[in-house]
């Protein structure tokens, strides 16, 4: 029996067992245990289709061998079967257990100064775009802070992680240069209570007034917050709501997110360590894509692909998504 053959036998039999369990009234009637299983088949859904596609396909193909009139069909028969065998082996690669997470979205001005400012807030419009085309929840936390909500928002918005570059004439522009600025994007799985565990004692918290724009305050109660994690050096500070406890809930979002992220990265670069090669993501201070406004043209660098820059505008980012997530999955394969 070949490999192939075993890692199907164990899907079907893990997808069995899934159904079984979703069946089981126990099960059902736990919601927290019922939503996992229903994760679960939902993740096993398209393996499972490739697998059984293949299996018809191999059959299909031993047919055509022993049948002389079939003989001639072989050909198209062993081409589909290979075509099958790649796309499951690629839904069989592990799944980062974070990808069905909500995500917390940092976007921040990078080079270029004031139209490095202005780049982050077209940027931030861009993704907010297309997580709502993609049917999610898109809530700004704070200015250039935001939270995506959705079945599997995390697989999608991790590969726009890292540095965005863009290269137009700004608006202040009177020579009609074309200026070269980047943006930050911070991508981050919304943490649970069960993911991270944070002791009050490990926080100091202060609260002041708000401020906007040069520095007047924007109201007269002491409504803003910072909150330092004092293991980990952690601050995050929220002023955007009028509410202390409003903002103190936002930041502790934002603060549970971080802390999260940070030990994903740090297990990832032991894993790396371990054998020799990179893992996981953590390559924010590359440039990552390239927006090339007098060519319209959008270009990401980690897999070469280029997209006019009105799709971008509108938010579809799909093909970028496609292609990285078969990347990613090559890659994990050769590992």
């Amino acid at each position: 029996m070949s490999t192939l053959d075993e890692l199907v036998l164990e899907l079907l039999r893990t997808h069995n067992e899934a159904q079984e369990r979703m069946a089981d009234p126990a099960v059902y009637n736990d919601p927290r245990e019922a939503a996992e299983v229903g994760r679960r088949l939902k993740q096993l859904e398209e393996p499972v289709k490739l697998a059984q596609q293949w299996q018809q396909a191999r059959a299909d193909l031993d047919a055509a061998r022993s049948d002389p009139e079939l003989q001639e069909m072989a050909a198209d028969y062993e081409s589909e079967l290979a075509r099958l065998e790649e796309e499951l082996r690629l839904s069989l690669v592990e799944r980062d257990p974070a990808d069905d997470k909500d995500v917390i979205v940092e976007v921040r001005g990078g080079e270029g100064g004031e139209e490095g400012r202005l780049w982050a807030g077209d940027l931030a419009r861009i993704l907010q775009r297309y997580a709502e085309k993609r049917g999610f929840k898109w809530e700004q936390l704070d200015e250039g802070t935001y939270a995506v909500k959705g079945d599997g928002a995390y697989s999608v918005f991790k590969y726009e992680g890292g540095t965005h570059r863009v290269q137009r004439v700004p608006e202040t522009e009177s020579q009609g240069r074309i200026h070269t600025s980047t943006a930050t994007v911070a991508v981050m799985p919304e943490a649970e209570d069960v993911d991270v565990n944070i002791e009050e004692s490990d926080l100091k918290i202060d609260v002041y007034r708000s401020s906007g724009p040069g520095g007047q305050s924007v109201n007269t109660t002491d409504s803003a917050v910072r909150i330092t994690h004092l293991p980990t050096g952690i601050v995050v500070a929220m002023q955007d709501e009028r509410s202390q406890l409003q903002n103190r809930e936002k930041a502790m979002r934002v603060l549970r997110a971080r802390i999260y992220e940070a030990e994903r990265e740090r297990q990832a670069a032991e894993q790396a360590a371990a054998r020799s090669a990179q893992v996981g993501r953590g390559e924010r201070a590359e440039k990552i894509r390239t927006y090339n406004f007098p060519q319209n043209r959008v270009t990401d660098h980690r897999v070469n692909i280029n997209v006019s820059l009105q799709q971008v505008a509108q938010g579809q980012l799909d093909e970028f998504t496609e292609a990285l997530t078969d990347d990613e999955r090559r890659r994990a394969l050769e590992g």
